[in-house]
């Protein structure tokens, strides 16, 4: 009996030991926190995109650190082209954010993407006018007026090459007296004056309401761009980086998009 009780207390401390060492090895992934759930991102994400998204992605950053303390985004933003040239000539970054699929495809089939691309937002263009449109600027055919003074932005960029769709659409020929290199330098010119119109997406427009009119024209429905996203292939914060846009996607992401005027995808 006594050595049969004593093989019995031996198994049982060799299942405990097991257990145990079971235990151990599963907490030394780092991957998940108790229960199976992913582990909370922290650190630096560091995001390049799209001039037009810098008032919604600003809000959506400062959210996204509140709700993930620990973490710190920072941002880049400028013209898509520009920021895809930057991202394959090796700048760091950990998520790109382009404002059209054209641009984002300059930086995937290069090979520094990691995934799949998500379209996340669409945007329309607008004629952004002076408060109040003194011109009485109506329609893209209005931009041809004599003396009239338009601010386009650079083929290159999204906004550029919608703009040029659009007037093409209408049969628009004109000569803009500044091609910027991205939409918001375009919107600066009707803000300070320099010209009287210029073409923008409509959140830019939003954006500005103390000082520009946005004017809707039915060719912009024809040149709208899709907004893509992802995670890049050297991102520093790769957890990070899907974890920010994780929550671009979320019902909370997509409050601030839809407020700033953008449309679902």
């Amino acid at each position: 009996m006594k050595i049969r009780d004593a093989l019995a207390a031996l198994t049982v401390s060799g299942l405990l030991l097991s257990a145990g060492c079971g235990s151990n090895s599963g907490s030394d992934t780092g991957s998940s926190q108790p229960g199976g759930s992913p582990a909370a991102p922290t650190g630096a994400v560091t995001v390049f995109a799209a001039a037009s998204l810098t008032e919604s992605f600003t809000t959506i950053g400062e959210d996204f650190e509140t709700a993930n303390p620990g973490t710190k985004v920072t941002f880049n933003f400028a013209g898509s082209s520009a920021l895809a040239t930057q991202i394959n000539q090796g700048a760091p970054a950990d998520v790109f954010a382009s404002a059209s699929p054209k641009n984002m495809a300059t930086v995937t089939d290069a090979g520094n993407g990691d995934g799949t691309a998500t379209t996340f937002v669409k945007n329309q263009l607008v004629i952004a006018v002076a408060k109040g449109n003194p011109k009485g600027i109506k329609a893209l055919a209005d931009l041809t007026r004599p003396g009239l003074k338009v601010a386009l932005c650079a083929e290159q960029v999204p906004c550029g090459a919608a703009a040029t769709k659009a007037l093409a659409t209408a049969k628009v020929k004109l000569t803009p007296v500044t091609l910027e290199q991205d939409v918001k330098g375009a919107l600066s010119k009707v803000k300070l004056g320099e010209v009287d119109a210029a073409l923008v997406y409509r959140t830019d427009a939003r954006a500005a309401a103390t000082d520009v009119d946005g004017v809707e024209f039915p060719e912009s429905a024809g040149a709208i761009n899709d907004y893509p996203i992802i995670v890049l292939k050297n991102a520093p914060n790769k957890a990070g980086a899907q974890a920010f846009i994780d929550y671009v996607v979320s019902d909370k992401g997509k409050a601030v998009l839809t407020a700033a005027g953008f449309q679902a995808p």
